[in-house]
């Protein structure tokens, strides 16, 4: 029999998190009548028992703010927990602290939300014996075992717009802009929002580009009167040839390459082989805040609530998933055994390159 449930929300933000805490919160308290013990900030206030005990009013009118009401931290993991004594630092293995922590609230079932490493550390305490259900989180939406995580819409959302704002200033410009969005080791929002938006280069890390395929495409649109350009690209896209330094580049600008994002990279180079102004936005850490658009509010609030169903029915060791438009669920094995990567022959690649997008490929 379940009394009560454990939450945590780990890992960087994203929009949606504190949707799934209050489907969580409701669900559990007034449908079961369960207790629901939030742990602060991820892992580290499992470890350090860092908790409040929820009441129904304190998921109140967070359904649409961004950000997690029970905070969070990147980097933290159970199995290698950094701790500081007498000025030193060393990483322990505190997992059995955090065991412990769970035993000694009497908590039934965790329900941890995250991504690809909060969710690998959840399926390791798993395998000691502790009762978890994981919840995808991920604006990058690289978790395999599900179609969509928790504030990739909205992270596509933000960056769709503002292509849609850059757009203007680069036509009333002639110039070209590039817009650098997350995705280290999958393009998903670049790909999608890149799409949406318009852009006329799209530039993932699942598609090595070659820097004069880029040029020659925005030479291409020049020559036909079109004299601006939008980049999409995502921060772990490469050339074919990793280069330090490209041949050509001046000296004051040698620091700037080495030093800078994939975006001021491309910047140099581009503005280099065209002579076309080119400027750089980076949309850095707006894709993860803000309020979650409607479609995230609602996954959120599915997964929540199939998380309090599952403890429910003793559904141990697994993440609930996203399949067609069905809610499931996988084993945690599954959900971290590699990234979701965009094919590179798939559907969202094909249908841009159909309708003139180039991937500097």
């Amino acid at each position: 029999m379940i009394k009560t449930i454990g939450v945590l929300t780990g890992g960087g933000d994203s929009p949606g998190l504190n949707a799934v805490l209050r489907a969580v919160v409701k669900t559990a308290m007034i449908k079961y009548w369960y207790n629901v013990i939030g742990f602060k900030n991820g892992y580290k206030g499992l470890v350090l028992s860092n908790f409040i005990k929820f009441k129904p009013d304190d998921v109140s009118g967070i359904l649409d703010k961004g950000g997690t009401i029970l905070g969070t931290s990147e980097e933290v993991d159970p199995f290698n927990f950094m701790l500081e004594k007498d000025g030193q630092v060393e990483y322990r293995d505190m997992s059995n602290r955090a065991i412990e922590n769970v035993k000694m609230f009497g908590i039934d079932c965790m329900v941890i939300i995250g991504g690809g490493k909060t969710i690998k550390s959840a399926w390791e305490l798993s395998k000691k014996g502790l009762n978890v259900i994981g919840v995808p989180k991920t604006i990058d939406n690289e978790l395999p075992a599900t179609e969509m995580s928790i504030g990739f819409m909205t992270a596509v959302e933000t960056a769709t717009d503002a292509i849609d704002k850059l757009h203007s200033t680069a036509e009333s410009n002639h110039r070209v802009i590039i817009l650098e969005v997350m995705g280290k080791e999958a393009g998903w929002i670049a790909i999608e929002a890149g799409i949406a938006g318009g852009a006329d280069v799209i530039l993932i890390p699942e598609i090595p580009y070659d820097i004069n395929r880029v040029a020659q495409k925005i030479m291409e649109r020049k020559n036909v009167g079109k004299h601006f350009s939008i980049v999409v690209v995502a921060e772990g896209a490469k050339p074919k040839e990793d280069k330090t330094t490209p041949g050509g580049i001046s000296d004051e600008s040698v620091d700037l390459y080495c030093t800078a994002g994939i975006g001021n990279k491309l910047a140099v180079e581009l503005e280099r082989i065209t002579g076309i102004d080119t400027k750089v936005t980076v949309l850095g850490y707006l894709q993860r805040g803000g309020r979650p658009v409607p479609y995230d509010r609602i996954l959120s609030t599915r997964y929540g609530v199939a998380a309090v169903e599952m403890a429910r029915e003793g559904k141990f060791g697994v993440m609930v998933s996203l399949k067609g438009n069905e809610i499931t669920y996988v084993p945690l094995e599954e959900a971290v055994k590699c990234f979701k990567t965009v094919p590179p022959q798939g559907e969202l690649v094909n249908i841009a390159r159909s309708v003139g997008v180039s991937f500097g490929d």
